[in-house]
């Protein structure tokens, strides 16, 4: 009885979730802030949550996905790189069945599989450097406007212009063309992707060097 009661409890509040959209809008907010306090566990934990109610909302899982990428980049840890790329891909697919032919979730498939190759680029290199163009090419074609999309893009193709010993001034100058379309893109909402102009920017400076 008790499990019952429970479990009804359980899909009344679910139920309140799911029609209330300040409850989104607050849930994603705790999450964002938390993120930015650097605690990725609680922050990924709370967007779980969001996506197990939002089932047709591709955002809860994109941030999944970009957290546990971004750590890989991040740690100094190897080891748990699996773990993290697992769960990233895990999300991105729940995302991607949602939002399907998305130029974001296309950025975020092509940084895991370029967090693969910083992992072990003699092994995962070949292996992933054309999966990972595949996706920004298909990206670029649904949004060439798109400043993640341009940004990112140039950034890979800088990679592999270093380790083989090409210009780097065509993508150093996709990623300043970046700069423009940042300047002029409004995400759809608070909530959805915004990111890379800092980046961008940086890389700019460190172009060509």
């Amino acid at each position: 009885m008790t499990r019952i009661i429970t479990s009804l409890v359980f899909f009344i509040c679910t139920l309140a979730y799911a029609q209330s959209p300040s409850q989104y809008e607050q849930g994603m907010g705790k999450a964002m802030g938390l993120w930015k306090e650097g605690k990725t566990a609680e922050a990924t934990a709370i967007f779980e949550r969001i996506a197990s109610v939002e089932k047709t909302n591709w955002l809860p899982n994109y941030y999944v996905a970009f957290i546990n990428t971004i750590e890989v980049f991040q740690s100094q840890d190897k080891s748990k790189a699996p773990a993290y790329l697992d769960k990233a891909q895990q999300a991105l697919d729940n995302a991607s069945a949602i939002s399907p032919n998305n130029p974001e979730l296309m950025v975020a498939q092509a940084m895991i599989y370029t967090a693969w190759i910083v992992q072990d680029p003699m092994t995962n290199g070949m292996k992933y450097s054309s999966k990972a163009m595949e996706q920004y090419y298909k990206a670029q074609a649904i949004a060439p406007e798109n400043p993640r999309v341009v940004f990112s893009k140039a950034e890979f193709e800088i990679g592999g212009a270093k380790y083989w010993g090409t210009d780097t001034k065509p993508m150093c100058a996709e990623i300043e063309r970046s700069l423009a379309l940042f300047a002029k893109f409004k995400p759809e909402t608070a909530f959805h992707p915004s990111w890379g102009l800092d980046r961008a920017k940086e890389a700019l400076v460190n172009c060509g060097k």
